[in-house]
């Protein structure tokens, strides 16, 4: 039975390859001359159900903290309750926000994974990003919509971003603006991010409700009911910790999570969401999700339609174009996305085609790259029209790859995929608060880890990284902590560079050399491949030639790109400069050594 199996899948593969679908994903055996070694179509499938599955709490997560802003809704706050958080008419249009929020969000990363997968054949599978969509609902538009920018303004916003990344990414300037960036200061960038994610997790908006704001200190330790709460917003001391749905999202959501992810269980992100949700829905227990409520009834009334399809009613096309009065504060938004999206999508590319052994040596970049970032730029717009924050690439698309997947069919699958699960927003709609919350103290502790890699010999390095850090959750703002980490890398270095050049040289910190190395020359050249091959008379220069790779050389220095990617990003790990981070598999550790063994196997076959 084995063998037919094995018999049957290589006659599959093998038909595919040959095929004009297995030439398009230049599958291994489709003649391609740069055919993926080792990349069979039935890998890929699978490799594109695991990427979903990997990524499919997104769709609740975000539809959660989308809603949280408020969307279209109007809060008329009073004086004891100044943010609607008992106006049941308000707790309705919410909920119905949230329902519009998990049909767009399944919406966009479907379509925009499969688009990935199809015009830029990357295993990436792209949707609204974490860090992105909390900078959108908390800093910008702010919970419940007290922010200095409206809803309607902010999709505005990430509209036009959208389009100046594209322009950025088809002139070639995208990756000098990301190179521009100091190293530690993109680092720190997804360590804030991974903190701000942690202190959402841990309040009650769209958490576990373990920290609440106080009176005599910043934070103070909460887990109580949210109908026991004092008017002050604290717990009562004989209330606390002592909240059901607290503890279920702390065992079932957030440790059993983490063992099944010790264990390398598929999908452990998922499983867990799903567990505390299945416990949260029977009626009548302490931890339902629909209490006997006018909001409870109606939450419930559409969990049981199961499978339907649930229009875009409330957030569809509701950008406004009047940005007068909100001149300052949106062009901080646009500057703020515009830069998140960049450091996040770079990042993450570079770390997925590395796993992936997808990187040429010598240029540091990868096949189809200019592609892989106009698909997201244009997916960004879309997804604003759609009424979400921006999308962006997902590092869980490392589990596809770890599953064999190394063309763009991974990403076809799983857009799919998602797409399919546009007809299950009544599930996802229902999963509660507290479900979610320890995956989103998860994903910062993940994102955390790359602080090791921030240069902390150097005080002109470590300093401005570590405020980028702290002030990210400090101030419940991605944007002041950017700001922060920037300005103070500029005042100190360039004060230092300046009494070295006033001195000769002979004087400069003592440590001077282990100063982490800076350029803005970018490999390979400033101007997209693209660009040259159209100058330089080739009718078809939207194709990348061997000629292009063969002639182009990074620049010589104290250190070169290359040399820095692989110092800062260790062995064994993907880790995006702003965004979602994952762990890659041991086997697939050093770059060199994947690319190194597909030519091994190449000459074998």
């Amino acid at each position: 039975m084995a063998a037919r199996m094995r018999e049957w899948s290589a006659s599959v593969n093998s038909a595919v390859a040959k095929s004009r679908v297995g030439y398009w994903f230049q599958l291994d055996g489709s003649g391609h001359r740069r055919e993926r070694k080792g990349s069979y179509f039935l890998t890929e499938l699978r490799a594109g159900v695991a990427t979903f599955f990997a990524m499919a709490y997104i769709i609740a997560v975000n539809a959660s903290i989308v809603a949280d802003s408020g969307g279209t809704c109007v809060c008329n706050g009073t004086a004891s309750d100044p943010m609607c958080d008992a106006d049941e008419a308000f707790l309705l249009c919410k909920q119905a926000i949230r329902r519009d929020a998990v049909t767009a969000t399944a919406a966009i990363s479907a379509l925009a994974t499969f688009c990935m997968g199809l015009f830029a054949n990357m295993p990436v599978g792209v949707a609204p990003g974490m860090g992105l969509n909390a900078y959108f609902t908390y800093t910008v538009v702010g919970r419940h919509g007290t922010g200095p920018v409206p809803y309607r303004v902010a999709l505005t916003a990430i509209f036009i971003e959208g389009w100046i990344f594209f322009a950025l990414a088809i002139f070639g300037m995208r990756q000098w603006l990301a190179r521009a960036i100091p190293a530690s200061i993109k680092i720190a960038t997804g360590v804030g991010i991974g903190l701000f994610l942690t202190i959402i997790g841990l309040t009650y908006g769209e958490g576990l409700g373990l920290i609440v704001g106080a009176q005599s200190t910043p934070v103070e330790l909460a887990g109580c009911s949210p109908e026991n709460m004092l008017e002050d917003g604290t717990c009562p001391s004989w209330d606390k910790m002592r909240y059901p749905g607290m503890w279920i999202g702390i065992f079932c959501g957030g440790i059993f999570t983490v063992l099944l992810m010790m264990y390398r269980v598929k999908g452990a992100i998922l499983v867990g969401i799903l567990l505390v949700s299945i416990i949260s829905w029977p009626r009548g227990t302490p931890v339902t999700y629909f209490p006997y409520t006018a909001q409870g009834n109606d939450s419930f009334d559409f969990f049981k339609k199961v499978v339907t399809f649930h229009p875009i009613e409330n957030i569809l096309n509701v950008q406004e174009w009047n940005i007068g009065e909100y001149g300052g504060q949106f062009g901080l938004a646009l500057i703020t996305f515009l830069y998140v999206d960049i450091l996040d999508c770079t990042g993450t590319l570079y770390g997925v085609t590395r796993f992936a052994g997808l990187i040429d040596p010598r240029t540091q970049d990868f096949e189809g790259s200019s592609v892989a970032y106009m698909v997201d730029a244009i997916s960004i717009s879309i997804g604003s029209i759609l009424g979400v924050p921006p999308v962006t690439a997902f590092v869980e698309s490392g589990a596809g790859i770890s599953e064999g997947g190394k063309t763009g069919l991974v990403s076809v699958s799983a857009g799919l995929l998602f797409f399919i699960s546009v007809f299950f927003a009544p599930i996802f709609a229902s999963i509660p608060p507290y479900a979610t919350g320890s995956v989103l103290i998860l994903v910062g502790s993940m994102m955390a880890t790359a602080v090791v890699d921030i240069n902390w010999k150097y005080l002109g390095d470590a300093v401005p990284a570590f405020l980028a850090i702290s002030i990210m959750p400090f101030t419940y703002s991605i944007a002041d902590g950017l700001i922060a980490g920037v300005m103070s890398y500029i005042i100190l270095n360039t004060i230092v560079w300046l009494i070295k050049l006033a001195t000769g040289g002979r004087i400069k910190p003592p440590n001077y050399e282990e100063k982490e190395p800076w350029s803005w020359r970018i490999p390979g050249g400033f101007f997209p491949g693209w660009l040259t091959r159209l100058v330089s008379g080739k009718k078809d220069f939207w194709r990348e030639h061997d000629s292009d790779l063969e002639n182009t050389e990074p620049p010589l220095g104290k250190m070169d790109e290359r040399q820095m990617s692989d110092e800062h990003v260790p062995s064994g790990e993907i880790r995006p400069a702003g965004g979602e981070y994952g762990l890659a598999d041991e086997k697939t550790a050093q770059p060199e050594t994947v690319t190194a063994s597909n030519e091994k196997g190449a000459r074998n076959e």
